[in-house]
């Protein structure tokens, strides 16, 4: 028998408004802020049974008081996923978006995932991981922030994605904003009114901010985690202020103990290109972790969880060669082919068209691409050339983000042999 928490009836609707005053416009925009199944989070809302820990984290996120409001109830559960079958599930969910915390479907990212949960107990800890999109960075810095969770210390995870373009373009108001929503998650009162001071400037407000106010009100080690920090990128004047008001943060670490307390996460799906001193980056120093795509072992394995019986390899190699062991791409056609929707004759003959179990997957790209004629008319150039070439910075910058192109030293090439089939398609 296991604790579980269900809202009380009477305390549903304070519930709800509360998911409104902390500025969730629905379920699913929760869901992906506290980086929890949307059915769990639907669960929670309307007033049925979730794991108590769940519950009291679901709770910290919307500023509640989890005892206030919670009627414990005692129901049998499913045995923990560290005792079940780890490839016990047999009715998967759609592969879309992270990864739920406790799902068999993933697969741990061996051996980043020990290192960072070593790095980040120790004092000052900087940790930046790097990848393109969809290869797999806010499911493993889910499993991390949970770690974290499990050691007691206090976790605030930030992703630059959700924020307003004019926050982003403006220092000031990016910094308030950086420092109001650490505040929220943290549950205490913003008061950055006490902390802002017009002459000092937003920067050393921001810092005062944390290392007398946020830094000062919590007992144990704080996880900041912020994800898709190459939003920042574009607005370079921001970037240069803030990515070097982070490696202060961590060199301040050194001096002062209060801010051994602070261990960064910084998460980002390119390189750098805004120009930034050497002694000022924060992409320099600390633990680098760069994610890679999954390799022919990941994807049988990944095969086996789903229940698909390959009798050979050749399988698995087939569907290399086709998506390259892109993560988000190897879910989705697992995903398939463990329903018996499709063959994978059937899945490779189509994958690259308008009718292929990826036609959502291209037109996403494809609107992006429209949006903005440099990449495209780029992408054709790498997808007719038969050997590796180059681009210019910013335009391999932002196919490499989006993950169309892999970059080998200084020349590029495509990002897989499903985008080089589908872009000729529609180029032609």
């Amino acid at each position: 028998m296991s604790r579980s928490l269900r809202i009380k009836q009477d305390c549903i609707d304070k519930v709800k408004l509360a998911l409104k005053l902390n500025g969730f416009p629905s379920q699913r925009a929760f869901s992906e802020d506290v980086g929890f199944a949307l059915a769990t989070v639907s669960n929670f809302l309307t007033g049925k049974a979730v794991d108590y820990r769940t519950f009291e984290e679901l709770c910290r996120k919307l500023g509640l008081d989890w005892k206030e409001i919670s009627s414990l109830e005692l129901d049998v559960l499913a045995p923990p996923i560290a005792q079940q079958n780890p490839c016990s599930d047999t009715s998967p969910s759609y592969p879309n978006g992270s990864v739920p915390l406790g799902s068999p479907f993933y697969l741990e990212r061996v051996p980043f995932e020990a290192q960072i949960d070593r790095e980040i107990q120790k004092p000052g800890a900087l940790v930046r991981i790097k990848a393109p999109n969809e290869m797999g960075k806010t499911s493993l810095l889910m499993r991390i922030l949970d770690s974290a969770r499990k050691l007691d210390y206090r976790t605030v995870s930030l992703n630059l994605e959700q924020v307003d373009r004019s926050i982003l373009s403006d220092l000031n108001q990016f910094l308030r904003w950086l420092c109001a929503n650490a505040a929220r998650q943290l549950q205490l009162k913003p008061k950055l009114d006490e902390y802002w001071d017009e002459d000092l400037g937003s920067k050393i407000s921001c810092t005062a901010y944390f290392q007398d106010y946020l830094l000062a009100e919590i007992s144990t080690p704080l996880v900041l985690a912020i994800d898709e920090v190459n939003q920042l990128f574009e607005h370079t004047q921001v970037a240069k202020d803030f990515l070097p008001l982070l490696r202060s943060w961590y060199e301040e670490a050194k001096t002062l103990p209060i801010w051994q307390k602070l261990r960064l996460i910084v998460v980002h799906s390119t390189e750098i290109y805004v120009p930034l001193d050497l002694n000022q980056s924060p992409f320099n120093v600390g633990l680098p972790v760069q994610l890679n795509k999954f390799s022919e072992e990941d994807v049988q394995q990944l095969a086996q969880c789903y229940g698909l019986k390959w009798t050979d390899l050749s399988q698995s190699q087939q569907l290399m060669e086709m998506v390259k062991g892109h993560p988000a791409l190897v879910h989705t056609a697992i995903y398939h082919l463990s329903r018996g929707d499709i063959t994978l004759q059937q899945l490779l003959e189509t994958a690259p068209t308008a009718t292929g179990i990826y036609k959502h997957h291209l037109q996403r790209h494809w609107a992006t691409l429209a949006e903005q004629p440099e990449l495209a008319q780029a992408l054709d150039l790498v997808i007719s050339s038969t050997q590796p070439i180059s681009l210019a910075p910013i335009v391999a910058y932002k196919l490499s983000s989006l993950g169309l192109i892999e970059r080998l030293e200084d020349k590029v090439i495509p990002g897989c042999e499903l985008y080089r089939q589908a872009f000729k398609l529609i180029n032609n």
